[in-house]
């Protein structure tokens, strides 16, 4: 009998366990952002001339997260720099150069990143990408301090802050919840067959 309770109660815990588990499961994806959401990285338009600075204030980004940079190799690069280089748009002594058109950059370390293209003149005209990325343990970050050119009078400006608003695309993404309902009959299967 108590080899019966013993067996239900260790299902019990293996069970909320896992539960547990699976539902701290937003800090545990990592996600290829696409930088700007747009076809390639290249000069913002006349529109929209803070167009990365926008783009990475709607976004939270997290240890494990990518960039994607997309371009025309024979056209453009991507170049992460330091802040002095970016907030001057020295070009001359990049920390690395990417110039392949389809650039992955990993964000493995948590501070502040600092890109701009590797094309003379697209850097003062804020083809540049500042990204902060907290530490695991403190889910909050202050921004990069920046130094964007003042934009034209009559033309809209907001802080550079990056907010606890949740980024865009985490919640409609179809193979992130495919990939959670996978890990759940996983577990449920494997508790199933390994403690039967």
């Amino acid at each position: 009998m108590q080899q019966v309770i013993f067996r239900a109660s260790f299902h019990v815990v293996a069970a909320r366990l896992l539960l547990l588990l699976l539902l701290q499961g937003d800090d545990c994806w990592c996600y290829q952002y696409k930088v700007g959401d747009l076809d390639y990285w290249g000069l913002p338009p006349p529109s929209d001339p803070f167009l990365y600075s926008s783009w990475s204030q709607n976004h939270r980004f997290r240890l494990g997260d990518s960039l994607l940079f997309l371009y025309p190799p024979s056209q453009d690069s991507v170049m992460q720099v330091t802040e002095r280089a970016f907030n001057s748009c020295s070009l001359t002594d990049p920390i690395r150069k990417l110039d392949d058109g389809n650039s992955l950059f990993n964000l493995t370390t948590p501070g502040n990143y600092y890109f701009t293209s590797g094309a003379p003149g697209h850097c003062e005209k804020n083809q540049k990408l500042a990204v902060a990325v907290p530490s695991l343990n403190n889910g909050t970050f202050f921004p990069p301090a920046v130094d964007f050119a003042v934009p034209p009078a009559g033309s809209q400006s907001y802080l550079t802050v990056f907010g606890p608003a949740p980024a865009q695309g985490h919640s409609g993404n179809p193979a992130a919840a495919v990939t959670a309902m996978g890990s759940v009959v996983s577990a449920a299967l494997l508790l199933g067959v390994a403690f039967p």
